[in-house]
């Protein structure tokens, strides 16, 4: 357990639970038995922490948030599933983060410097990528996966089982119901993609090749009117004329190759 003088005298902290001496818990926290905080994070006031939650290393979390509540899926029957959070991650006030399920893993992860803001949900089983924006009352339904720097919209729902890939970037109140690729703009209800997220690429250094790459990959997928095996063949093919592609063209292939609800088209 911290030291006693981090942690405020009106909060709970359970048998069991083991902070590092560093972590600083507000006023009327409740933190179960079986959660483990890192260095340097710290818990705002009336948080609840509890379940088998395992929180890393300088996050920031904010008050009424409440992390390892038991998963809301009818089936769950008590048994020892996981929160697992990462390092350097902002969670915003009335965050809700639960544990997984048996039917899946088991665990709900949470990666690393992720800006989770108010009211976000992320149900049982989700997976989060690395360095991702979620914004004000976005709603992950469970099984649902986030790719590393993905930006979600506020007011947005994101359907069972379905995953956003990497550098993407859904707008504002939309309703995701199918896999969104990587690098792609989606928004709307229905989901439609408008682009690729050049702005997102740009702000994170990616060469005008591996940009102009991407374009292709979009344009193959979306303008050329190819089925998606077509399209899956011409975009394989393009590391031989862009070779700085290659990376990118293999995270498109896999996450097509993985799709089983199917991607926004």
């Amino acid at each position: 357990m911290s030291n006693v003088s981090n942690i405020h005298p009106t909060a709970v902290v359970a048998d069991g639970a083991r902070l590092d001496p560093s972590v600083q818990v507000g006023p009327f926290a409740v933190i179960g038995p079986n959660v483990v905080i890192g260095a340097g994070t710290t818990v705002g006031a009336h948080c609840v922490i509890e379940g088998h939650t395992a929180i890393g290393q300088d996050n920031r979390i904010f008050q009424f948030a409440s992390l390892g509540a038991a998963p809301q899926d009818k089936k769950y029957a008590g048994e020892a599933t996981r929160l697992v959070i990462g390092d350097r991650n902002t969670i915003r006030e009335f965050c809700t983060f639960n544990t997984g399920t048996v039917q899946d893993r088991g665990e709900t992860t949470v990666g690393d410097d992720n800006w989770i803001m108010a009211y976000v949900h992320i149900a049982h089983d989700c997976t989060i990528g690395h360095q991702t924006t979620l914004a004000n009352n976005t709603t992950l339904a469970g099984h649902v996966e986030v790719g590393d720097w993905a930006t979600v919209g506020g007011l947005t729902g994101v359907l069972q089982r379905v995953r956003v890939g990497a550098h993407t970037m859904v707008g504002f109140s939309s309703h995701v119901n199918k896999d969104v690729p990587p690098y792609m703009v989606v928004d709307g209800s229905p989901l439609a993609v408008r682009g690729v997220n050049l702005v997102g690429l740009r702000r994170r250094d990616f060469s005008a090749q591996r940009i102009a790459a991407i374009r292709e990959m979009h344009k193959l997928l979306y303008r050329q009117g190819l089925t998606l095996d077509e399209a899956r063949k011409l975009i394989l093919a393009l590391p031989g004329e862009m070779p700085e592609a290659a990376t990118d063209v293999a995270l498109m292939d896999a996450f097509l190759e993985a799709s089983a609800a199917g991607i926004a088209r």
